[in-house]
């Protein structure tokens, strides 16, 4: 049986549980969905390169970047930090050629700028996360329940907003308030499983296990 929507948001799956609509039937997508999206982390190779991810999404379907995301972890050596800061003229130049990602040459350069402007924040704050995490947003500022209609409504939160003023402050680009939004929906910074997805609770759970970095 094919997967079907069922109630605003939420889709039915051949397994019979409902998970957030966006993934649609792609196997790829519900993968990264029940595995990926939403879980927190603070390693901050990977808080990184998601950063830097959202950033080439803009105006695309997340779906095309995921499908991508080997070849972009190839370019960037894996999104390392301190060798992406390395990087020159020259790589760019060999990055914009490769069709396999998104060739958009401000992108490609706004990494390698992150890369530099991420080595400063460590030395400043003792780790990107520690950075990152003390802009997750306190739960006034959440809605209950989430929904779709909410999400809809919300492609930015005062959270975002104010996260994106940050990292504009400290040098980095491409990170507008609806890019960062989507960067804290999937590294859990948020929870926006929609409530009745099969995945929000173990997602809340690992929140709440989740020791932020400080």
């Amino acid at each position: 049986m094919s997967e079907t929507a069922t109630i605003d948001g939420l889709i039915r799956g051949e397994d019979r549980l409902l998970r957030c609509a966006w993934h649609g039937a792609d196997a790829e997508y519900r993968r990264y969905h029940d595995e990926e999206w939403g879980r927190p982390s603070a390693d901050d190779q990977r808080l990184f390169e998601k950063l830097c991810l959202e950033g080439f999404q803009a105006g695309l379907s997340w779906l095309t970047i995921l499908r991508k995301r080997p070849a972009f972890r190839e370019l960037f050596h894996d999104f390392a930090i301190d060798r992406v800061a390395e990087m020159g003229e020259a790589d760019v130049d060999r990055i914009v050629g490769d069709a396999r990602i998104i060739r958009h040459r401000g992108k490609i350069v706004s990494t390698i700028n992150n890369a530099r402007r991420t080595q400063a924040v460590r030395e400043a704050h003792g780790s990107l996360a520690a950075f990152l995490w003390a802009h997750e947003p306190p739960g006034a500022e959440r809605p209950d329940p989430v929904t779709a209609e909410f999400l809809r409504a919300n492609p930015v939160s005062p959270a975002s907003t104010r996260l994106s003023k940050a990292l504009k402050t400290a040098g980095f680009t491409f990170v507008g308030p609806t890019t960062v939004y989507a960067f804290m929906q999937s590294m859990g910074f948020v929870n926006d499983h929609i409530d009745g997805c099969c995945v929000r609770a173990a997602c809340e759970a690992e929140r709440a296990a989740f020791v932020r970095p400080g």
